[in-house]
C-alpha cells in the first residue's frame, strides 16, 4: 500500500527497544514522528539517530513523540546504539522498532509485499527504500512523508520546522510561506474573507495580491494587535 497526506497512519504493534508497544496506544494525543533505516550499523543512519536524539528536547517542547525503525533485531540495534553514542555523543533515547518480519515497512508501503518476511539474508540495499520520515498529528493522520536516498543524511531541523508550520496552521487560518521559520510572516489563507480576516488577525495584513495576503504570525501577536 501506499501511504499518502490525509491518510490514518496504520496501526500496528511491534517489539521496540522499550518493549512491545502499540502505535496508536503509544503516540495518544501527542504528534509523532516514525522515521526507518535500512540496516543497523549503516554510516549515514548512525549519524542521523544521533542527531535525532539530540533534538529529542525539541521535539519534546513541540509535543511531538520520535520512533526509530530498522529492519534488524532489536538486539542488534542495543549494540548499535553504543556505536551511535561514540560517534555522536547521544546515543537513541527513543524506541526502536526490530523489523524483522518486515511488518512494518510493508505496511508503511516501504517495501513490497514480495520482499517476504524475514530480514534474514537482506542487505542495506535491498531496504533502501526504508528511508521514510513520517510525520502524524494526534487525530492519527499522517501530515508529512519524506523519502531520502541511502546516501543523502536527513534534515531533522527541516523536519522541526514543518512541524512548526503543521501545529501553527492547524490552529491558526494561515499558511506558511518559502522557507517561513518559526516568527516569520504567515500567509491569511485564501478561504478567509477580509471581513474574517479583520476579527482573526487584529494585527493586519498587507495585500501583495488579492489572493496573497501577508499578517504576521498569529501567535506572536499580543491581544493589542502588536507584535510579541
Amino acid at each position: 500500500m501506499s501511504i499518502k497526506l490525509g491518510d490514518t497512519a496504520p496501526d500496528f504493534s511491534a517489539e521496540t527497544t522499550q518493549g512491545t508497544i502499540n502505535f496508536h496506544e503509544w503516540l495518544g494525543d501527542s504528534w509523532g514522528v516514525l522515521f526507518s533505516h535500512p540496516k543497523d550499523f549503516t554510516p549515514v543512519c548512525t549519524t542521523e539517530l544521533g542527531y535525532m536524539a539530540g533534538l529529542a528536547p525539541e521535539f519534546e517542547k513541540r509535543n511531538v513523540k520520535i520512533m526509530g525503525l530498522s529492519v534488524d533485531p532489536v538486539e542488534g540495534h542495543k549494540r548499535w546504539s553504543e556505536d551511535i553514542k561514540e560517534v555522536t555523543g547521544h546515543a537513541p533515547n527513543y524506541p526502536m522498532i526490530g523489523d524483522t518480519d518486515l511488518k512494518v515497512s510493508q505496511l508503511y508501503g516501504m517495501l513490497p509485499a514480495e520482499a517476504g518476511e524475514t530480514c534474514e539474508g537482506r542487505t542495506a540495499v535491498d531496504n533502501m527504500t526504508v528511508r521514510n520520515v513520517f510525520v502524524i498529528g494526534p487525530d492519527k493522520k499522517v501530515k508529512l512523508v519524506i523519502v531520502y536516498p541511502m546516501s543523502t543524511g536527513r534534515n531533522f531541523d527541516e523536519v522541526l520546522r514543518v512541524i512548526d508550520s503543521l501545529q501553527l496552521t492547524a490552529k491558526y487560518s494561515v499558511a506558511t510561506p518559502a522557507n517561513w521559520q518559526d516568527g516569520d510572516d504567515c500567509i491569511i489563507a485564501p478561504a478567509v474573507s477580509n471581513e474574517e480576516a479583520k476579527e482573526k488577525f487584529p494585527a493586519g495584513w498587507k495585500e501583495l495580491k488579492p489572493y496573497l495576503r501577508v499578517t504576521p504570525q498569529p501567535n506572536k501577536v499580543k491581544s493589542d494587535g502588536q507584535g510579541a
